[in-house]
């Protein structure tokens, strides 16, 4: 497919509301408003604040101002025990999915006085093609801050192309392909020390009724060369480490993020393809030029097989990502491979004086091998420019339009809630 076009329109039933805290964490195939799972910010021991800023506006002022309401002013630290709720029921239409109708909604509250804030998100979504998703993700608190509780649950029944393995594959030689899904993942962090956490989590993907039709010119797919299986099992223990200084995991404006995940599955848990996997995520925010609010972010995202030989669907692939995030400029599935490098870079400025209007221009590049032990292909870039619309300035939160391209013919409108990373 040449062209990957994402339009969906936003009816948030909650803009007046004090608080909402819609975060990035994107679905298949639209994007939702949900919340980064691994969201961490600052020392652990302290309390999370979120202010009001008066000189800035979002989409509720300008309602307001419309209609001649008076906006009412947030309160410092209001979430407690009690949770705030928002619900954002969405109709999108993508050239995969055709017409869409989505509904997300998240949770905010805190389990004591002095805990950080903790969220649960829960989206569904059924399309004009028979897609069905329903994906939940968890980020509970201790009452001390010593423990975050992350878990990500997730159904899909999706069909979706897969194009063939490494980074030169050809995206005609797109294989349609059908499957169900379920993805159980639950992890345990512990402050360490300053803004380093560690843990380790119960991870498992299966697949199942999966089925192709083979590539359209009659030749033989990849998918058919590495190993077709209708059912497969990744189940296997993490260890994960964590540091985030970021000073606001929603839309970082200076800090840094790194996060490592190692991933084991083994036979004796269910494994249909014992392997070995590494996540390795590294973020950092600048001010740029210092002293102003426009910010470079930069990004690398690198996904290793390190052993053994896992199911085809649970490869590394473009925006199956823990976000959904990576490459912008193509279609979800393009890429393919046991071996992921990614980098990207986005510079983030402001249009108006108020924040209500931002502007992005980004570039990434991603490069894969094919099989396990084939070495990196060449790197395939995308890039594009982008529009920030202040959705809620409390939780400094985005609605994001974002326009990418990328090589063959590969481009499409993108528009999310929250920044891509």
């Amino acid at each position: 497919m040449r062209l990957f076009l994402k339009t969906s329109i936003f009816f948030v039933t909650q803009l007046f509301a004090t608080q909402l805290f819609a975060q990035q964490n994107n679905s298949v195939p639209l994007r939702r408003i949900p919340v980064k799972i691994n969201g961490i910010t600052q020392d652990s021991v302290k309390r999370d604040t979120i202010v009001n800023n008066p000189n800035q506006k979002d989409i509720s002022d300008v309602i307001a101002s419309v209609l001649h309401h008076r906006t009412v002013s947030t309160k410092v630290d209001s979430i407690t025990s009690k949770p705030i709720i928002s619900i954002a029921p969405a109709i999108g239409y993508t050239l995969v999915s055709k017409l869409a109708i989505v509904l997300s909604g998240n949770a905010a509250f805190r389990t004591g006085p002095n805990s950080r804030i903790s969220t649960i998100i829960a989206s569904t979504s059924y399309t004009q093609n028979k897609q069905f998703t329903l994906p939940i993700q968890t980020s509970i608190w201790s009452k001390d801050n010593r423990y975050n509780f992350v878990g990500e649950y997730q159904f899909y029944k999706y069909p979706q192309n897969t194009y063939g393995l490494g980074s030169n594959s050809n995206i005609k030689d797109l294989d349609p392909m059908d499957y169900s899904y379920f993805k159980f993942y639950q992890t345990v962090l512990r402050h360490i020390t300053g803004n380093l956490y560690a843990g380790i989590g119960y991870i498992i993907d299966t697949h199942w009724n999966v089925s192709d039709n083979g590539d359209e010119d009659g030749t033989q797919s990849d998918y058919s060369r590495y190993g077709k299986q209708t059912h497969s099992v990744a189940s296997g223990l993490t260890f994960n480490t964590l540091f985030d200084a970021r000073d606001n995991n929603i839309n970082p404006s200076k800090g840094s993020y790194a996060a490592l995940q190692y991933r084991d599955n083994y036979s004796f848990l269910g494994s249909t393809n014992p392997s070995r996997t590494l996540i390795v995520d590294v973020r950092k925010y600048l001010k740029f030029p210092e002293g102003s609010d426009n910010v470079l972010a930069l990004w690398s995202y690198n996904w290793f097989v390190l052993s053994g030989r896992p199911a085809y669907l649970d490869l590394p692939s473009t925006q199956w990502d823990s976000n959904s995030a990576t490459g912008r400029g193509y279609i979800q599935g393009r890429f393919r491979g046991a071996q992921m490098v990614y980098l990207e870079g986005e510079y983030r400025f402001h249009l108006t004086e108020n924040g209500l209007l931002g502007g992005v221009v980004f570039l990434n590049g991603e490069s894969f091998s094919s099989a396990p032990g084939s070495p990196l292909q060449r790197i395939q870039p995308g890039y594009g420019p982008g529009l920030r619309i202040k959705l809620n300035k409390t939780s400094n939160t985005n609605i994001t339009v974002d326009y990418g391209f990328g090589n063959q013919g590969s481009n499409g409108l993108f528009i999310d809630v929250g920044e891509a990373f």
